[in-house]
């Protein structure tokens, strides 16, 4: 019978690498606390209509990339994205009728059907935050702030921060006038996806991959140039508030963001270390989408971060965030008795919170000692008659190779945890 494997694009985690996962998790976590962000746990699979009038049905995620699956009468679809369901979740629970700004995190896993790449998968995991209540741009400032925060403080090295404004509704319909005419003269050359867009979303033909709509584009016309001047405004403010936080940025105009619901501020982390695909953070404002989801008029910001692209851009840069997890005791018994022994005793250091193994497998000493070393086991103890008979066993540093005798009693977790035999044991 044929081994059955993992669908494409989808990655396991094993145990030895889950140690960077959880290390990133966790400073995920504490980072966003300092910033006052709270996390929020939202469906893995939402009504698709969130979809289609949150991210944008002219988008490539909502045209090609969804996993939708039909359940009676109601289509439902694995979230591509983390932004849409979590402003659902805080207009369904009520949440805007609290103290403002609403500042939420989460960790989560998404699902898009494309290509799979180096740091892009069909199912992937992404850490956000949406920052909902304030127009200013001090909170644009902020929440790319903490972005910058994370990535410093976990040590990716070259990596640059893009920034944009793509307007509001009342600019943009002045440049979506202004890019239709200069692709106008080329829509028999676009690719058949951008020809669809030229009359629906004229700026997505700028985020398009294919290198003859990239080539056409290249000389189109700038959003920056045909601002409001409340964007405008809005804009330079920005840039003033990334100086106050000595936040160094290069602005590039050509910057869209795959979804439709962004508006003014728009940013890009970006790195070399990843080949092409080369965006680890990206976010910005969407003050329209809180309304276009059945909300009141609110403005909002976020940004998403791949993990999996993080993590991959840290591996290529030689940064390890976190040392696998190591057993601080093994106990090899030799017998059934001192396997009853090693039982008990086992069980006594987890209670303690002391990360504690026996043998399962029906060892001999020598495997069982060749196993202590593979699983990393801080110290050993060997349990044999003699040991049951003295009721005191040798309590051995497996890197050092000292050794220090301790009763087999009541008190072994309380005299292991004690700073004065640590401090003897531990020479690592």
């Amino acid at each position: 019978m044929a081994l059955l494997k993992r669908p494409n694009g989808t990655e396991d985690i094993l145990p030895g690498a889950s140690s960077d996962w959880q290390t990133l998790e966790k400073f995920l976590r504490d980072t966003a606390d300092t910033f006052g962000f709270s996390e929020i746990r939202v469906p893995t699979f939402e009504q698709t209509e969130l979809f289609s009038r949150g991210v944008g049905e002219t988008t490539d995620v909502v045209q090609k990339e969804m996993y939708t699956v039909s359940a009676r009468e109601s289509t439902f679809t694995l979230r591509p994205e983390g932004t849409a369901g979590t402003i659902r979740a805080i207009l369904q629970n009520g949440l805007l009728n609290e103290a403002l700004p609403q500042r939420v995190y989460y960790i989560l896993s998404c699902f898009r059907h494309e290509r799979p790449q180096a740091g892009r998968l069909r199912e992937f995991h992404q850490f956000g935050v949406e920052m909902a209540g304030s127009a200013s741009p001090a909170a644009d400032a902020e929440v790319i702030s903490l972005a910058k925060q994370i990535l410093d403080q976990v040590g990716v090295e070259n990596i640059e921060l893009h920034i944009n404004s793509i307007g509001c509704p009342v600019c943009r319909k002045k440049y979506h006038e202004a890019l239709k005419a200069y692709f106008a003269p080329h829509r028999e050359e676009l690719c058949e996806t951008c020809q669809e867009r030229l009359e629906k979303n004229p700026m997505r033909l700028l985020d398009c991959k294919s290198p003859i709509c990239k080539e056409i584009g290249k000389d189109a016309p700038e959003i920056l140039d045909y601002l409001c001047e409340d964007c405008s405004t809005h804009f330079a403010q920005l840039k003033k508030n990334l100086d106050l936080l000595d936040i160094s940025y290069s602005v590039d105009p050509r910057i869209v963001r795959g979804l439709d619901y962004y508006t003014k501020t728009v940013f890009e982390f970006v790195t070399t270390s990843i080949g092409a695909q080369g965006t680890v953070c990206g976010g910005g404002r969407y003050d329209g989408l809180i309304e276009q989801l059945g909300g009141p008029s609110t403005p909002a910001l976020g940004f998403g971060m791949g993990l999996e692209r993080l993590l991959l851009v840290l591996r290529n840069q030689g940064v390890t965030l976190g040392e696998p997890k190591r057993v601080d005791v093994y106990f090899a018994p030799m017998g059934d008795a001192a396997a009853d022994k090693a039982l008990q005793l086992t069980a006594m250091l987890r209670r303690e919170g002391i990360s504690a193994q026996t043998d399962v497998m029906g060892r001999s000493l020598r495997a069982q000692m060749k196993y202590a070393d593979k699983i990393g086991a801080r110290f050993t103890v060997v349990i044999g008659d003699n040991e049951l008979a003295e009721n005191q066993a040798k309590l051995k540093n497996m890197q050092s190779g000292e050794q220090i005798s301790v009763p087999l009693d009541a008190a072994f977790a309380e005299r292991f945890s004690d700073i004065e035999i640590a401090d003897r044991l531990a020479k690592e």
